[in-house]
């Protein structure tokens, strides 16, 4: 089977996971013991494949957001009738162990089960978003994608019985909260991580991202829009500057992008807040 990368996040830095769009060509592929966690969704068009991994073998007719699972440490072989399209994504042990440490389960004790022709809602949603992601011309950037990746090693989780660890608490300090809005509002025109904002505030990603929206009631990619959001406002009412420009000292990656923000987040756009300021 030939594989032809079409998308891939591979010079977008994600922390933990990756994850590319593959037109195959069809055949017999067959993987050696995969070092991560493999996610791979069907997102092209039906076919009929057959599968294996740990002596389990699913044939089946395969089609768009069927999901196949095999976790590290573990080998696959694939036989597709004909060409198609995957999104692959792996996740890297490390992240897996986060993101139960956050859900308050053992860590040493996480496990994942080869699951073939996996059809789960929520894990297909992740993954369109993902694919989404891979495919605009305009990315919400490293925050956004990292935020998905955690989610989907925590959902893979929630499939598999782990002992408790104690509970977590609700959201950030004061101080730590704080010092975590203060970067933020320093570094907005930067393409901010999870795991930089995470670093900041002294914690997990998947520690951070809990208790940060437990403190402010929204996911903190959310919150960095809202606030490049407010930003180009001010800068909208009270400089005398282009809404290119503005875009820019806000953090977005260009006009469009803040205009698209603007009116999810404030229900307006550039041009009628300058209309309604002059």
């Amino acid at each position: 089977m030939r594989f032809v990368v079409r998308k891939t996040s591979r010079e977008r830095f994600w922390r933990g996971f990756d994850a590319a769009i593959v037109d195959t060509s069809g055949g017999f592929a067959e993987t050696p013991l995969f070092l991560n966690h493999s996610v791979s969704m069907h997102v092209g068009k039906p076919i009929k494949a057959t599968c294996r991994c740990d002596g389990l073998v699913h044939r089946r007719f395969q089609v768009a957001g069927d999901i196949d699972v095999v976790p590290a440490g573990f080998s696959g072989a694939w036989q597709e009738d004909g060409p198609t399209t995957a999104l692959m994504i792996n996740l890297s042990p490390a992240l897996v162990r986060t993101a139960a440490e956050a859900m308050g389960r053992n860590p040493d004790s996480v496990t994942i089960a080869p699951q073939l022709q996996l059809k789960d809602p929520r894990a297909q949603h992740i993954g369109w978003a993902l694919k989404a992601e891979l495919e605009t011309d305009e990315p919400c950037g490293r925050l956004y994608a990292e935020s998905l990746g955690l989610a989907l090693a925590a959902h893979l989780l929630q499939r598999e019985p782990l002992r408790s660890l104690p509970r977590l608490e609700s959201g950030l300090s004061k101080r730590r909260l704080q010092r975590v809005i203060d970067y933020i509002g320093e570094h907005l025109t930067q393409d901010l991580s999870l795991a930089e904002l995470a670093n900041v505030a002294s914690m997990s990603p998947s520690h951070f991202k809990v208790l940060f929206k437990g403190s402010v009631g929204v996911p903190v990619h959310q919150y960095v829009v809202r606030r490049r959001v407010q930003h180009a406002i001010g800068l909208l009412v009270h400089e005398n500057l282009a809404a290119s420009d503005v875009a820019l000292q806000a953090g977005f990656s260009d006009q469009s992008h803040m205009a698209r923000c603007m009116r999810r987040v404030a229900g307006i756009t550039p041009s009628v807040l300058v209309r309604h300021a002059s």
